[in-house]
């Protein structure tokens, strides 16, 4: 499940590019936190234990700054294309005990049967739950499963306290399948011994002719 992180920040009034990039110089993120209908908060947070804080999926923030302290989910993260450095934070606060929908990445784990391999076939799974209590992942397992097998929606085991919000039971979340070329593979191993086994015995016939 999701940590909650707590981050110590400041008031932002400083805005534009020039601003910025002073605040990246000094090693502080611009960002924006986003509350409903509400006029938005500007705040700068510090970079390097915000930008760790940002390897957790949908962790739950506990910002301070001003005075004041917010709970929020990450909305949007603005990275440099090539240095990928956290330009800008977009933020959405959240209250204690609301539910929220969130994208949650899907992984599996376990060995199918034989030559099958497992593939994702929906990477991010829409997920309703309370803030506190926000997953980082959803696991399937697909050990032992068999070439066609498929598991859909309605087979995933959900951490507690969520549910999916999604409206196709049937859709496909991980299909196992046997890749092509490992039916090639087989395909060719399984002619060898055959073609030995013919050129072994067109041998004997070959020398006869031969005398």
């Amino acid at each position: 499940m999701a940590n909650t992180i707590k981050i110590a920040g400041d008031i932002r009034d400083e805005f534009g590019k020039g601003a910025a990039r002073r605040m990246r110089v000094a090693k502080l993120i611009p960002a924006t936190l986003y509350a409903g209908g509400d006029q938005p908060t500007f705040v700068k947070l510090p970079m390097k234990e915000t930008t760790l804080a940002l390897r957790h999926t949908n962790a739950l923030f506990s910002i301070s700054f001003g005075g004041q302290t917010k709970l929020a989910v990450v909305k949007d993260v603005q990275r440099n294309p090539v240095k990928r450095i956290v330009e800008h934070i977009d933020f959405y606060e959240v209250k204690a005990g609301e539910k929220i929908d969130v994208e949650v990445p899907v992984f599996v784990e376990g060995t199918p049967k034989g030559a099958a391999v497992a593939f994702v076939d929906l990477q991010e799974l829409k997920v309703r739950a309370d803030v506190a209590n926000l997953p980082e992942r959803i696991v399937v397992n697909v050990d032992g499963l068999t070439d066609g097998t498929k598991v859909l929606l309605k087979d995933v085991v959900l951490p507690e306290g969520a549910e999916l919000d999604m409206d196709d039971p049937e859709t496909s979340v991980v299909s196992v399948e046997v890749p092509e070329d490992a039916t090639e593979s087989t395909a060719t191993a399984a002619a060898a011994p055959a073609a030995d086994a013919d050129a072994a015995a067109a041998a004997p016939a070959a020398d006869a002719e031969a005398k």
